[in-house]
């Protein structure tokens, strides 16, 4: 049985856990690696905007394939398992022509009997298959059907008996956080890991469809960085590409991101999903920005080096300077390119004697001095 991290000495549950300095596990997802220097794993999250219809479904994934993302996913729950027919007000809304919650997760149900002819369809794409599961029902049939990891939603981050349930069947958990503090996430961690489970994936998120930029708070990601030795990445809910972009550039292992095939369609999640065009420029985007991290190191390129001697200044003769002449400041100029001894080297020049004649426009160099 795994270490809890308050055996870990982390000294209490508390929203206020101090960082400490860990290891970063390795994550495999089918053949994607999640983790730091790694590809950021880009998950399309296509959710309930199948509206019920199969071939819209099998759209979406070749909308996510074609794009270049690195998995397509869905969300698996019946309304009789997610949402209680209670008469409590709070569950009163308008949404799609749903007036309970109820009713639109009722509208909003991926049959199961779709799983196994989506999930053949997603590898026919080369595309990985993700469904997030909701009960414990749903998660022993997407199991069945081999999907290689589970995602959790945020809602569900505090459901301990769910989570324990996925945690027992071995495989990665993608768990994202939106409202959750330290603690919250602290105690899901341990029960996951009391099943033998540390295959865990953190994704930060901020809850609100669609996010405000000002609720992001991207530095939490952070925090779970210091706080855990797990991948930590980003579920977003904003509209555009912005935040993403900003999240891998601070270190997001994970992207997920709301599409659609179109914004005018209805349903909750169609009004602030990309639609395909934005999706395909999203993930090439963060491919370039990938590209652009590079390396630590700070040093001249080698595609840089015609720029490097074109560009940069060096000595160069002012005038003619005959054999034997004792060189003084004024015989010297400051000029492109840099093929000649770099402008530091100008007070020792100074004052030595040429040992050739050099022309005016001339690159000054040791041996002619």
């Amino acid at each position: 049985m795994k270490k809890s991290w308050k055996e870990k000495k982390f000294s209490q549950c508390s929203e206020s856990i101090c960082p400490i300095k860990m290891t970063m596990h390795n994550i495999l997802i089918e053949n994607k690696i999640i983790s730091q220097g790694e590809p950021c794993f880009i998950i399309a999250e296509a959710g309930s905007n199948h509206d019920g219809k199969l071939k819209q479904a099998k759209q979406l994934i070749d909308v996510a394939a074609s794009a270049g993302a690195d998995a397509v996913k869905f969300q698996s729950f019946t309304a009789d398992k997610i949402a209680a027919r209670t008469k409590d007000s709070i569950v009163n809304i308008d949404i799609a022509g749903a007036k309970t919650l109820y009713e639109l997760y009722k509208n909003l149900e991926l049959p199961p009997d779709w799983l196994g002819e989506l999930i053949d369809y997603a590898k026919e794409q080369s595309i990985v298959f993700l469904s997030t599961p909701f009960d414990e029902k749903a998660v022993d049939d997407l199991d069945e059907l081999g999907i290689p990891a589970f995602k959790i939603a945020s809602f569900e981050l505090v459901h301990l008996p769910l989570l324990r349930h996925i945690a027992r069947k071995g495989k990665p958990i993608i768990l994202s956080t939106g409202m959750a503090n330290l603690c919250e996430i602290e105690e899901a961690i341990n029960a996951i890991l009391e099943e033998g489970n540390d295959k865990i994936i953190l994704l930060h998120c901020g809850i609100g469809y669609p996010l405000d930029v000002e609720a992001v708070n991207l530095a939490a990601m952070d925090t779970l960085k210091q706080a855990f030795p797990y991948p930590v990445g980003y579920s977003d809910h904003t509209i555009g590409v912005a935040i993403p972009f900003a999240a891998v550039s601070r270190g997001a292992n994970v992207i997920e991101k709301h599409f659609t095939i179109s914004r005018k369609l209805k349903g909750p999640d169609h009004p602030f999903a990309m639609e395909p065009d934005e999706l395909m420029a999203m993930v090439r985007g963060i491919r370039d920005i990938e590209k652009a991290i590079g390396s630590q190191r700070k040093e001249v390129l080698e595609r840089e080096l015609i720029h490097y001697h074109r560009g940069r200044r060096s000595l160069f003769a002012k005038v003619n300077i005959p054999k034997g002449t004792i060189i003084t400041i004024d015989m010297l100029t400051v000029l492109r390119p840099g093929i000649g001894l770099k402008p530091k080297y100008i007070e020792i020049i100074v004052g030595r004697k040429a040992t050739v004649d050099i022309e005016s426009q001339e690159p000054i160099t040791w041996d002619k001095i």
